[in-house]
């Protein structure tokens, strides 16, 4: 297995492949004014295996097309979505986020958990902004600084391996300059990182060690997840996902 196909099997099985929360999203379509409206056309974008997806169509009345390029991901959504009822209001699609099938002006929401950084939030909130309506909603979470100023150890770190972080602040400027009016903004807190997404794949490393022999590729990926993880144990009070919720100015 190559590094790629090694993450995907580490992650396939999990809930959720980032930090997040059911009540989380929750929150964010409170603050995007949709509950009530009808016939709404979403897309969940990165939906991995779709934990997001099921609380959107569970909470609106939607038709939500959860994009993502992994189909390991996307056949477990599928069989969630049927468990729960809920088939008739999902649609699965394979396709990377950067070649997006849909047509301009197609959709009221986009939402995007912790998945925006494969593109970069400047360059993903501009690239989707055309398949929005006019006042149509975007909801993303990336990683966002919790301070104005941070230890220099956890600046090298997220400096190197995800340049677009930057604070609440910065993102909000982002968003105003590529045409979307800010909403509402919340940061994770603790639990979406450890409860939710660090603690389960813990649980998963012995199994997918032992998956996948020992070998020296697999323990090089448990080793880079422990030492995440170790790092957010130290600095949370510096970084975590901002979750956004903006709208698409007319124009």
């Amino acid at each position: 297995m190559d590094d790629l196909d090694l993450l995907i099997d580490l992650h396939r099985e999990a809930a959720r492949q980032g930090p997040g929360g059911d009540e989380e999203t929750r929150l964010s379509i409170a603050l995007s004014g949709l509950r009530g409206a009808q016939g709404l056309r979403i897309a969940d974008i990165g939906c991995g295996t779709g934990a997001s997806t099921l609380v959107l169509a569970r909470e609106l009345d939607a038709t939500v097309t959860a994009v993502d390029f992994v189909l390991a991901f996307l056949d477990r959504l599928a069989e969630a979505a049927q468990r729960a009822g809920l088939d008739d209001r999902i649609e699965t699609l394979a396709a990377s986020m950067d070649a997006l099938p849909f047509e301009d002006r197609s959709l009221d929401a986009i939402w995007s958990e912790g998945a925006i950084y494969n593109m970069g939030f400047e360059a993903g909130v501009r690239a989707w902004r055309r398949f929005l309506e006019p006042g149509g909603i975007l909801a993303v979470s990336d990683l966002t600084w919790l301070t104005g100023d941070r230890p220099a150890e956890l600046e090298r770190h997220w400096t190197r391996e995800y340049p677009g972080v930057a604070t609440a602040s910065t993102k909000m400027a982002i968003l105003e300059a590529n045409g979307y009016s800010p909403i509402g903004y919340f940061p994770l807190p603790e639990r979406c990182w450890l409860a939710n997404y660090y603690r389960p794949m813990q649980e998963r490393f012995a199994g997918f060690l032992s998956r996948n022999g020992h070998s020296r590729a697999a323990r090089a990926v448990v080793e880079a997840e422990q030492a995440e993880i170790a790092l957010y144990e130290r600095f949370s009070a510096f970084y975590g996902y901002g979750y956004y919720v903006a709208r698409r100015t007319p124009g």
